[in-house]
């Protein structure tokens, strides 16, 4: 039987890395739990009615928008330096994605920031179910770069 399997293609170093670990895989948990976490303190609170689920939210977002944009600065680091990245056009939705993802976090703690409860409905809640959807591509769009792609990835042999 033939193999039809794609040829393995190489890994390549990420840009942004520390004794050779990429910085960006290490700092994008935080952000998805936070923003994530947001949308889930908002329903909490939606059926509640509990003040803590929306200063919770608020202080959510706030800490993902903080860390994401952490992340973004590892992120763009290789993004801009390593030119096979941007061949990709899955980077590039990666890439583009997660800027809306930031602005959207800001703009809803900025919404939030003087009455946290006022602002769960519809905005917060529409909102934070947005950043979750999107998160959703991008999350699936960087693992297909680092696992398919490997991107950041380098083989023990290529060392």
């Amino acid at each position: 039987m033939a193999n039809t399997q794609m040829p393995q293609q190489e890994g390549v170093k990420s840009t942004a890395a520390i004794g050779g670990h990429p910085v960006h895989p290490m700092l994008i948990p935080f952000p998805i739990a936070f923003l994530v976490g947001a949308l889930l303190t908002d329903l909490t609170y939606l059926g509640t009615t509990d003040f803590f689920w929306a200063r919770a939210s608020l202080w959510l977002i706030a800490a993902g928008f903080i860390s994401g944009a952490l992340a973004a600065v590892f992120g763009l680091t290789d993004f801009m330096t390593i030119p096979r990245v941007r061949e990709h056009n899955i980077a590039w939705i990666h890439f583009l994605g997660n800027a809306t993802v930031l602005l959207l976090a800001l703009i809803n703690w900025l919404l939030r920031l003087g009455e946290p409860v006022a602002s769960i409905l519809p905005w917060g809640l529409l909102l934070s179910a947005l950043t979750t959807v999107i998160l959703l591509v991008t999350g699936w769009y960087g693992g297909e770069l680092a696992y398919r792609h490997k991107i950041g990835v380098v083989d023990h042999e290529s060392q």
